[in-house]
């Protein structure tokens, strides 16, 4: 086993210097906490096969034949005319189907007692196709809030069962994914299950965006394992993209932490005799790293080796991440050198993982140190990597440095995002800058930014705590009126005064 204080600066050249590494400094503490968010995202994308998505959405397809090219490499007139009238034909389905999508949205708004919703939708007479019922179902979708969902699924499952009749069409595995969709952001439970059994009964595939929207719906762990065992079990389950259902599995239920389900899986893995991927054991490990259980990350790691599958980009994220909470910045440098040698380059993600972990440690020099660094491997900073480094500064009180850098993502071209306003807007209250705070709000929305709920409601309770009654109630009337998050107004209004 190697220790922080033995390696230093010291080349780390195998697997297991890095088991070294991260023991020493995954005994600390505080080597469970948080920090592991943006590392999640990436690894739910992560995708061990090279197919594509199971639920993608429907696109028209723009890859046209050019086979009218002649032997001079000229096209033909004719061959010309022909590839301008697909062209056309396409983007005035594209249009037709849009507007039908818009006239269906104001025939289902008119829904109500008395009001016959099936026939004023077969008064359009629009032809019904995937796109038109994609487009409507989405807006449904978006259109969601606490006050209006049951009537958003009522009108959702409507109209799903009004183009299901229509001659012509059927609905396809997206459609059903998007009316559970519905349901889900509806709380409409069994409703989710029935379509689900309906799929089955109509020989639909059952695939891992099925299993992913149902996991993320079920919040208790122990409804979570009933999901679990319904697809283990199931014939039907097409776990494309992923090698085997175990990965499906293990990658949805990563989204919505469930650690202790995750181990259970995995445990039921082995059981069935399925060995892990690169993709498994990226996600056990950090299973293992969140639930505390340190030793056993190590093993999985020094497995992962034997079993023929090096550290890869994930896993190297991981480490970096452990070793910027730990706050080892030299141990840090060591591996980024050993990544470059393994044919590995160091991207932005890596950098800013290990700057997120560096700055949750406190130790903002190291993160600039890694910052400029980032750059010098020919890296160019993202709006992420900005972010993470300006709230850094701002948890460790340094407001100026942010400010600098907040200019700086101009100067560079970055456009700041809501996350990014959030932490300026905390950042300015903490240094009794409520004037500039205010401004601040403004401002993103005058850029085109829209803030969520968490800028207004920080914003408010600052401004609250620090006796401007009068000034919190104008952000919350501001928001009010432009319509936004008014069915989370009360939590806004929970907050008091200190």
């Amino acid at each position: 086993m190697f220790s922080i204080a033995q390696l230093g600066h010291k080349f780390v050249k195998t697997v297991s210097c890095f088991c070294g590494i991260s023991r020493s400094l995954c005994s600390s503490p505080n080597g469970s906490s948080d920090g592991f968010r943006r590392i999640e995202k990436h690894l739910i994308r992560h995708n061990n096969l090279n197919g594509s998505s199971s639920s993608s959405s429907f696109v028209v397809d723009e890859n046209l034949e050019e086979d009218s090219v002649g032997a001079s490499g000229r096209y033909e007139e004719e061959d010309s005319v022909g590839y301008q009238q697909t062209v056309f034909n396409r983007a005035s389905f594209i249009r037709n189907a849009k507007n039908g999508a818009t006239k269906a949205l104001k025939i289902l708004q008119q829904d109500g007692p008395g009001f016959d919703t099936k026939s004023a939708l077969d008064g359009l007479e629009i032809q019904v196709s995937g796109l038109l019922v994609r487009e409507v179902l989405i807006e449904i979708l978006k259109s969601i809030n606490h006050v209006n969902r049951d009537r958003c699924a009522k009108l959702g499952y409507k109209f799903f069962v009004w183009s299901g009749q229509k001659d012509n069409y059927n609905h396809t595995v997206n459609t059903y994914h998007l009316i559970m969709q519905i349901f889900a952001e509806s709380e409409e439970y069994k409703a989710m299950w029935r379509l689900v059994d309906e799929m089955t009964e109509k020989g639909y595939p059952i695939t891992s965006r099925t299993f992913n929207i149902l996991i993320c719906t079920c919040g208790e762990a122990g409804i979570a394992k009933k999901v679990v065992e319904r697809f283990i079990k199931s014939k039907s389950f097409n776990f494309r993209p992923f090698s085997h259902c175990f990965n499906a599995i293990l990658h949805s239920l990563l989204a919505v932490k469930q650690y202790k389900l995750i181990e259970w899986v995995y445990e039921q893995m082995l059981t069935d005799g399925h060995q892990p991927d690169s993709l498994t054991y990226n996600i056990i490990m950090y299973t293992k790293y969140r639930l505390g259980k340190l030793g056993q990350f190590h093993r999985l790691l020094d497995e992962m080796g034997r079993s023929g599958f090096p550290p890869d980009f994930h896993t190297f994220n991981i480490l970096l991440h452990i070793l910027g909470k730990g706050d080892k910045p030299a141990a840090a440098v060591d591996l980024l050198t050993h990544m470059k040698e393994v044919g590995i380059e160091p991207n932005v993600l890596h950098f800013t993982t290990l700057i997120d972990g560096l700055s949750r440690a406190g130790n903002m020099e190291a993160c600039r140190y890694f910052f400029d660094e980032m750059i010098r491997y020919g890296c160019e900073p993202d709006v992420v990597a900005y972010t993470v480094m300006i709230t850094g500064y701002i948890a460790a009180g340094q407001l100026e440095k942010a400010e600098e850098l907040f200019s700086e993502m101009f100067d560079n071209g970055k456009i700041p995002n809501v996350y990014t306003y959030n932490s300026m807007i905390r950042g300015l209250c903490m240094a009794g800058k409520y004037e500039y705070a205010c401004l601040m709000l403004k401002e993103m929305e005058s850029r085109g930014c829209n803030p969520n709920f968490l800028v207004y409601s920080t914003l408010v309770s600052y401004l609250r705590n620090a006796g401007k009654v009068s000034e919190a109630h104008e952000v919350i009337k501001q928001m009010v009126e432009k319509g936004h998050y008014t069915h989370l107004l009360h939590k806004i209004r929970r907050y008091r005064r200190c």
